[in-house]
Parts: structure tokens; C-alpha cells; sequence
């Protein structure tokens, strides 16, 4: 049997990404060995320390060590309520790498541009900076400067990057923590941090048809509704609903 290479594309959603950690679990119980990663915001963070070498627990236990609080950094809001300036020194460390060519697996994160107004996938350069500026979401966090251009998170146009591995796997699977159905109604929003955070709820809810025609297998996650996603002090829960749901779906590979 020839060997299949295998590709995943993790989604973003705040602090639900730490489903993304149980579906990895999963897949290793299963015997699913990843061989590229691509991700956006949460996904890019997750997918950065998978890239890396680290086993789901090991990503799990480190991004529990290191709450939103610690990466981010209140500024006065000229351009975002808050800069994402201590992810750098913090996810340096936990990669135990600075650019991509320093990563095991080949890893790609999607940002989007807002000068140009256009989704762009790094895999190459400052590694650190390209998760910074995929995980930026608009308002809430500052843009981030990388060769002259502003970018903010890669989920405002493409929210599950799965374009990065169309080409290279033979097999793709993503992975949906914000799928359709699971922004809830909600009766008002007050304070601006709250429509920020309700805007990119609504703008990366979903999957257009051409991705789930390219993927394999696509997992969407049920069950996180009702997760804040700048509340990481639901961590563990996130995690076994994501492995849970990883744990029972038939994926063969």
C-alpha cells in the first residue's frame, strides 16, 4: 500500500481552537500522522505548534499555560483595543522556532490584507509574526506590519484554509469550529469589543461549496455554541467536545 500523504486545515474561532487540540488527539489514537498543516487565527496558533513537532497534549498543556491575556496587550484604540506585541516572545518559545524553515512539517497561514483587500497564505519568513497577524481579528487586535503590508486574520475571507493543500495531499481534511448554525441569537450588544467580536462570529460561520468538494473529510465540530471565543477558562471542555466528536466520526485513511 502506497503511503498517503496527509493534509489539515484547522479553523478559526477564538478560544474554540482548543477543539482543534481534541480532534488531534483523536486522529492520533486513530493513526492519522499529519504531514502538512494550514491554519487561520486559532487554527494558525495550533497549527504553528503542531508544525513544530509538539503532540496535541503537549499544544494543549502549553496554550493552557498562556491565556489571551498573556499574548495580547491593552493599547489605546488608535487602530484596535489591543496588540498581539507579547504573542511574539511567548510563541517563539513554545515553537522552539523563528521562521517556517525552522518548523518539522511544511505549514501554511492564511492572512488577509487590507490594503489590497485579499487573502494571502505565508509559509515562508518570520513565522511568529505571520501566526500574529492570522490570529489579529479587526478592531479587537491592531494590524500587523510584515514587508510593508497590514494584515489582520486570515478568517475575514478564508476561515478554513484548505487552498495551501489542494496541491500537495492526497488526502485533506478540515476542521470547522465555527460551523453554520453555531452563531447563536443574541438579544443586544453593547460595548464595541462585543460587536467586534459579534461581527467576526457572522463573517467566518461557514463553508462555501468548493472547499467541501476539495476536503476528504470535514469535521464540524458540534457542540460549541454558547463558547465565548475570547473565554479561554472553558479550555478543557472545548477539548474533549473536539475529541469527542473527532473520536466517533469514521475516518480511514
Amino acid at each position: 500500500m502506497s503511503y498517503k500523504k496527509v493534509g489539515i486545515a484547522l479553523g478559526g474561532g477564538g478560544t474554540r481552537g482548543f477543539a482543534h487540540l481534541g480532534v488531534l488527539k483523536a486522529l492520533e489514537e486513530k493513526g492519522i500522522n499529519i504531514d502538512l498543516v494550514s491554519g487561520t487565527s486559532a487554527g494558525s496558533i495550533v497549527g504553528s505548534l503542531i508544525a513544530s513537532g509538539k503532540t496535541s497534549e503537549e499544544a494543549f498543556e502549553l496554550m493552557k499555560k498562556n491565556e489571551l491575556t498573556d499574548f495580547a496587550k491593552i493599547k489605546l484604540p488608535i487602530n484596535g483595543f489591543m496588540s498581539l506585541e507579547n504573542m511574539g516572545e511567548k510563541l517563539s518559545k513554545m515553537l522552539n522556532a523563528e521562521n517556517f524553515s525552522d518548523l518539522k512539517l511544511p505549514f501554511h497561514t492564511a492572512v488577509t490584507n487590507i490594503l489590497t483587500g485579499k487573502i494571502e497564505y505565508i509559509s515562508k519568513g518570520n513565522v511568529v509574526k505571520a501566526v500574529q497577524a492570522s490570529s489579529s481579528i479587526p478592531i479587537i487586535f491592531s494590524p500587523v506590519e510584515i514587508n510593508g503590508q497590514l494584515y489582520v486574520d486570515g478568517g475575514l475571507l478564508d476561515n478554513i484554509p484548505v487552498k495551501p493543500l489542494e496541491d500537495c495531499c492526497d488526502v485533506i481534511i478540515a476542521v470547522d469550529i465555527m460551523p453554520l448554525g453555531q452563531v447563536e441569537d443574541v438579544e443586544e450588544v453593547e460595548k464595541l469589543i462585543d460587536i467586534a467580536e459579534r461581527i467576526f462570529e457572522i463573517s467566518t460561520k461557514s463553508m462555501d461549496d468548493e472547499k467541501l468538494e476539495i476536503c476528504d473529510y470535514l469535521i464540524q465540530v458540534g457542540g460549541l455554541e454558547g463558547f465565548n471565543i475570547l473565554d479561554s477558562s472553558h479550555a478543557d471542555e472545548i477539548y474533549e467536545i473536539g475529541y469527542n466528536y473527532a473520536k466517533n466520526m469514521d475516518i480511514k485513511i
